[in-house]
């Protein structure tokens, strides 16, 4: 894997408090490590060199000051809407690259079917293709998970997924 690769690996933020709140890529993480704005928890096997030294890069990284965190909700785009749906075509159930999904409507938007949480799904060319301008019920296809908002649990969730691929943050998330 090459160093700029080794840049966009996930890290683990932490408060101040050890409390998990984000995930970042490990560029932003060392640039918030050598600002003096956090300090590396865990370090992953990977450095990044310059001229003068190597780094080791973090994997989990802890707020030097607590951060109140407000209540937030997710922005709706693409990105989340995969995020939320695990990169899993809500019809088939496959898992795939980004780039080989798209968004459906569940309620099609040419029947009013807005642009919302609750009414897209990631769904796979074939899917949505079959499923055209339909609903799924008049398609005959079913929903493996019914859409909803991005929440704090699933945040959550999504954190303790990255961590199966990372022992150094199961210590970190203890819900």
């Amino acid at each position: 894997m090459s160093s700029l690769d080794r840049l966009h690996n996930p890290v683990l933020v932490l408060n101040a408090s050890y409390e998990p709140i984000n995930v970042c890529a490990a560029r932003r993480a060392l640039v918030l490590v050598l600002k003096g704005v956090a300090a590396a928890e865990e370090h992953a096997s990977a450095y990044v060199h310059s001229s003068l030294q190597a780094m080791q890069l973090p994997s989990v990284i802890r707020l030097l000051e607590y951060r109140r965190i407000p209540h937030q909700s997710r922005a709706l785009s693409r990105k989340n809407i995969l995020l939320r749906d695990r990169y899993t075509c809500q019809y088939c159930g496959r898992t795939m690259p980004s780039g080989e999904l798209t968004l459906d409507h569940v309620l099609p938007r040419s029947r009013a079917g807005e642009s919302s949480w609750e009414n897209l799904v990631a769904c796979c060319h074939t899917c949505n293709n079959r499923k055209g301008n339909r609903t799924p019920d008049e398609a005959g296809m079913k929903l493996h998970r019914a859409p909803h908002p991005f929440t704090l649990h699933t945040s959550r969730h999504l954190m303790r997924m990255l961590a199966k691929g990372d022992t150094q943050w199961r210590k970190y998330l203890f819900y």
